[in-house]
C-alpha cells in the first residue's frame, strides 16, 4: 500500500527552491507575548498560476504546507499561487531537516538557509522567549536573503 498522491522528485524541489523559493523569517512586536515580540519562521515557493497542480504536488511531497492564491496587482505580471509552510513545528521537523538532507545549490540561497537554521535552532532553545534571544534573531535576520552575500 503505498502513496497514491503523485511525489516531486526531492532534488527537483532542491532546484525550484533555488530559483523560486525563499526562507522568510517575520519579527512582530506583540506586547502579550512573554518577549514582546513574536517570531515567524516561513518557507514558500511562488509560481503562475498555470504551475499551481506542481505546487500541490510538493505539497503532498513535503507532506506540509499549504498553497494560496496570491493575486497579482501590477501590470504586466500574472496571476501567481503560492506553496507556503507557517507552522512552526513543520519548519523545524519537516523543512530544515529536508533542505540539509538535500542542500541547496545556489550560494545566495544557501546563505540564507543556513541563518534560517541558526534562527530555527534558537527557537528550538528557546531563545526566542527572552531580549537577548529576540536581538540575536534580528541581527541573523538582517543577514538572509540579500542579493549579494559574502563567499568568506
Amino acid at each position: 500500500m503505498g502513496r497514491t498522491k503523485p511525489i516531486v522528485a526531492k532534488e527537483y524541489i532542491v532546484g525550484l527552491t533555488d530559483g523560486e523559493g525563499c526562507f522568510y523569517v517575520n519579527i512582530g512586536k506583540y506586547p502579550a507575548y512573554k518577549s514582546g515580540f513574536r517570531i515567524q519562521m516561513h518557507f514558500y515557493i511562488k509560481m503562475q498560476e498555470k504551475d499551481f497542480p506542481l505546487l500541490e504536488k510538493i505539497k503532498d511531497t513535503l507532506e506540509c504546507g499549504e498553497v494560496y492564491f496570491q493575486k497579482e496587482k501590477r501590470a504586466n505580471h500574472c496571476q501567481c499561487y503560492r506553496y507556503t509552510v507557517s507552522s512552526q513545528e513543520d519548519i523545524l521537523n519537516k523543512i530544515i531537516p529536508f533542505f540539509i538532507k538535500y542542500p541547496l545549490q545556489s550560494i545566495t540561497k544557501r546563505k540564507s538557509f543556513e541563518i534560517f537554521c541558526k534562527i530555527g535552532s534558537l527557537i528550538k532553545k528557546g531563545e526566542h522567549l527572552n531580549k537577548k534571544g529576540i536581538k540575536r534573531i534580528q541581527l541573523l535576520k538582517l543577514q538572509m536573503n540579500k542579493k549579494t552575500i559574502g563567499l568568506a
